[in-house]
């Protein structure tokens, strides 16, 4: 197997926290190779220069801009430049930070309301980016600016999990074992105050993930997913787009008599649960099957009739 073939195989039967960073990683370097072509083909340009260029023509694209008169032609990128990343300490630290908290994430919730935290998460990022950007005077010399990268999305992530299971701990380098709810405090505090900074966007942003994880565990907690629709939305268009793998599955008849009417009726029961099947593994992987749905698959495949 190739390696194509085993990172194409990783990424359809990992978990949503695999290919979450899959795709940041894998944005980070196509980015980074369309740059790399830009510099071989652009003779006698700065890289400062070079990089402005790039801004405009491609990144520009994917960033979600301050300004809602861009955002209204570019609507697409509030949900691009949470998969964002030019700046490898950018993408390492983010991927770091997701993988530890995912992983805690996924111990006590499912893999789908990790991905509807970590997509709301950031859209609620990029909601409170543009609104503080154009309503407090004091941001107005950033408009016209744009951002990019996961953080708002992470951060949604790391307060549901902080708030849902507080007194879980982690052993934090130099510092030791830390309950999650002070890291979560901890990483509020650092963004209110770094909005005076020159990243005030992000820091913003950060905090509008916050808010979202903090509402979503609040009322999960009470019994309401409000992440869920995403999942559903998403199921809806996967179905849509993806066709329905049919199984060969060789059909005996008993050795006792049975009507071509019933025979007809079980194929068509059986068809209807391979399918049933098949979809789930599209949607989840092979490991989100029951054991009994495996044992099922394996006794009504036989792939050497």
């Amino acid at each position: 197997m190739s390696l194509v073939d085993e990172i194409k195989l990783s990424f359809r039967q990992g978990s949503v926290l695999n290919r979450l960073i899959f795709i940041n990683i894998g944005i980070f370097i196509a980015l980074g190779l369309l740059f790399v072509v830009l510099r071989l083909f652009t003779p006698g340009t700065t890289l400062v220069a070079l990089k402005f260029q790039f801004h405009d023509s491609v990144l520009k694209y994917l960033m979600v801009p301050s300004l809602p008169g861009e955002l209204l032609f570019r609507p697409w990128t509030m949900i691009t430049y949470m998969f964002t990343h030019f700046n490898l300490w950018h993408i390492l630290f983010n991927m770091l930070v997701l993988f530890w908290f995912g992983r805690i994430f996924l111990q006590y919730l499912s893999g789908k309301q990790l991905l509807s935290t970590y997509l709301l998460g950031g859209l609620a990022g990029a909601l409170l980016y543009v609104l503080f950007f154009n309503l407090f005077p004091g941001l107005k010399e950033y408009l016209g600016g744009s951002m990019l990268g996961a953080s708002a999305s992470i951060m949604a992530i790391v307060i549901a999990i902080s708030f849902y299971v507080p007194d879980y701990t982690i052993y934090m380098l130099f510092i030791g074992p830390v309950r999650l709810k002070y890291v979560a405090l901890a990483f509020i505090v650092i963004d209110i105050l770094m909005i005076a900074s020159d990243n005030a966007g992000g820091n913003i942003a950060h905090l509008g993930g916050a808010l979202y994880g903090f509402a979503f565990i609040t009322l999960f907690k009470k019994g309401r997913d409000i992440g869920n629709w995403v999942n559903i939305f998403l199921d809806k268009v996967i179905t849509l787009f993806r066709p329905h793998p049919k199984l060969n599955v060789a059909y005996r008849k008993s050795t006792r008599h049975v009507a071509d009417e019933d025979y007809n009726r079980n194929k068509v029961e059986q068809q209807k649960e391979i399918d049933r099947i098949l979809d789930k593994i599209a949607q989840g992987g092979y490991e989100s099957l029951t054991k009994k749905e495996k044992e099922t698959l394996f006794k009504m495949s036989d792939h050497r009739k």
